[in-house]
């Protein structure tokens, strides 16, 4: 691990300035920064501390819904009456996430932003656009089995990791930022995450120095809500596909998924399939995937996943 220096934040707005200055980083749990600096595939050169800015309260909004503080441990999350009765899609992601040391110290916003677990990406010896812009995508022609199919592009084709990510993004949240000049906004979750195109580095729609302060959950929409993950084991490995999905009384759904896409993956073709079943709302999700020759079992999977999940609703 390279030297760098450490301060410990007072106010949002301090650690946003702060953060403008290049090679700093914010740091809570820290439980993905620190694994990626021991590895110095992240090289910051200071720290800012912000687990101390009350930032970890979970409070009803006006509208009707959450509002999650990004520094609200994942294990207190998962936990919470409201998020378990209301929003039990993001609750089961949570607990499917990581183990129970895990989820004590992971943050909100820390899960949102943690990076690809695609071996090239962590393996310093190899290319890797997401590390080194430029360098190449070992990945395309090497060892691609748990890497994405759908939003890729010929410079990366590594998956997105986030279980509450995906539910997230079922909800249609929305992630409440302040920037280094104090300006605040609210991000959609399906605008934050960024597909890889030409600059796979970046993985987001935050500004130099912007700080996730919170994020919020519209009112509840009902129906009976599943998270399915499918994984190579059932202790708390990534997902080579997971499905979240609400059902509602009239027959309509939603869904997204992880583990096939470069970015938490929600199209409206398959919302609008779901009245017509697991296959049809598979092929509309699917639709597109450029899969490789040792992932292409992804589509399969991805189809008996959802009819599981099918299975289950009507039995």
């Amino acid at each position: 691990m390279r030297p760098f220096t450490y301060t410990r934040a007072a106010s949002v707005e301090e650690a946003a300035r702060a953060a403008a200055t290049q090679g700093a980083r914010f740091i809570a749990g820290g439980t993905n920064l620190l694994d990626l600096m021991k590895l110095q595939i992240e090289t910051p050169t200071h720290l800012i501390d912000v687990n101390h800015l009350g930032l970890d309260r979970i409070e009803k909004t006006d509208e009707g819904g959450l509002r999650i503080g990004a520094l609200v441990r994942n294990t207190d999350l998962a936990a919470d009456k409201a998020v378990r009765r209301d929003y039990a899609v993001l609750s089961r992601a949570l607990l499917a996430g990581a183990s129970g040391q895990l989820r004590n110290k992971a943050t909100t916003a820390g899960n949102l932003l943690q990076r690809t677990r695609c071996p090239y990406f962590y393996d310093t010896r190899m290319p890797c656009n997401k590390r080194k812009p430029g360098s190449g995508c070992g990945a395309i022609k090497g060892v691609s089995r748990s890497l994405a199919i759908l939003g890729t592009s010929e410079a990366c084709i590594a998956q997105h990791p986030s279980d509450m990510a995906v539910a997230l993004r079922l909800l249609d949240a929305g992630v409440e930022t302040v920037g280094a000049d104090g300006g605040r906004r609210t991000i959609p979750i399906a605008d934050f995450h960024q597909l890889p195109g030409d600059t796979p580095h970046i993985e987001h729609a935050l500004k130099p120095g912007e700080l996730i302060t919170a994020v919020t959950l519209p009112k509840p929409i009902g129906g009976t809500h599943v998270y399915r993950k499918v994984r190579d084991r059932a202790s708390y490995a990534f997902a080579l596909v997971s499905v979240a999905a609400v059902f509602g009384p009239d027959g309509k759904g939603r869904f997204a998924f992880g583990g096939i896409g470069a970015k938490p993956w929600r199209v409206a073709e398959a919302d609008a399939a779901a009245a017509k079943g697991a296959a049809a709302v598979a092929e509309a999700a699917l639709n597109g995937a450029k899969p490789t020759a040792q992932n292409a079992f992804k589509r399969d999977l991805t189809a008996r996943t959802l009819a599981s999940i099918y299975r289950q609703k009507e039995g």
